[in-house]
């Protein structure tokens, strides 16, 4: 029996220091007339049956903003934000026409981010410097069932042991554990295991940090929704406010991911945090659904 195709579908992959997106227009709506993206995101993730990304990334059109933009995990699952992805998307809507502002507001579920682009004196973009909001440290806001409210970190029993976390939201949660050699950390096993802990409702994203120094940090993670990926942003971000918190750095660090560095600020003027890096088309095409 033939196959009946329903639709083409142009897409744009792309990466930011290693976490790799699936970037898709849909500001027509067209497309979600005819998938789910909850759908569309598992099959077009797949590394073998499909494209292959980290997540998918869907642009919307905004009333209150430039762009909307709507995130999903290779799981299907919708995140609220993606650091990384921000920085895709917004390389991706200067270079593809849909704006030629270098600084625009994009509408997400953690709320407006502001991604600005950095280009050298002949109109390069060399990086793109995200304003990520403030973080959330508030157990409810996070949301973290904290069993003891008021504390920076909290102790968690596992399967290998008790482990201190810092529990920090940048929009999504993150579980922050230091450590003093972070190559040899249990990713594949703790990080599923907090990941779904029921002290995260939502689920969380779990960082691995070991500190080099007062600034820098190296980092692995587990993210919510994809397992382990060469970077995260959001859990860059999350890592440098816990990390401040606890006294181990200053206000400014270069985070070391698997796939690349991040430099972090924290704005104590405005509470906000600066996460600047890079954001790189693989290749773009069309698929056939």
């Amino acid at each position: 029996m033939w196959r009946t195709y329903k639709m083409d579908i142009s897409f744009m992959k792309m990466e930011g220091i290693g976490n790799d997106f699936i970037v898709i227009d849909d500001r027509n709506m067209a497309i979600e007339q005819t998938y789910s993206y909850h759908t569309l995101a598992v099959k077009l993730c797949d590394r073998r049956f499909g494209i292959g990304a980290d997540g998918l990334l869907i642009v919307r059109d905004s009333k209150t903003c430039d762009l909307c933009l709507k995130i999903f995990n290779s799981d299907g699952s919708e995140a609220q934000m993606c650091g990384n992805g921000v920085r895709c998307l917004a390389r991706y809507a200067y270079e593809s026409g849909i704006t030629d502002k270098p600084k625009i507001r994009i509408e997400t579920q953690a709320g407006v981010i502001i991604p600005r682009l950095n280009r050298d004196d002949k109109g390069v973009i060399r990086t793109v410097t995200v304003d990520m909001g403030e973080p959330i440290l508030d157990p409810v806001k996070i949301p973290f069932y904290a069993p003891h409210p008021g504390t920076l970190t909290e102790a968690i029993e596992t399967p290998l042991g008790i482990v201190t976390i810092t529990a920090v939201s940048m929009g999504n949660p993150h579980a922050v554990i230091f450590t003093d050699h972070v190559s040899q950390s249990p990713i594949s096993e703790l990080g599923p295991f907090l990941e779904t802990h029921p002290l995260f409702p939502e689920k969380t994203n779990v960082e691995f940090i070991q500190v080099l120094s007062d600034r820098e940090l190296r980092m692995k993670v587990w993210e919510r929704g994809a397992g382990i990926t060469l970077a995260c942003g959001t859990g860059a971000c999350a890592a440098v406010v816990a990390a401040i918190l606890n006294g181990k750095t200053i206000d400014k660090v270069l985070v070391h991911l698997d796939g690349g560095d991040l430099h972090i600020e924290w704005d104590r003027k405005t509470n906000h945090i600066f996460k600047t890096g890079p954001a790189h088309v693989v290749f773009q095409g069309r698929i056939t659904l």
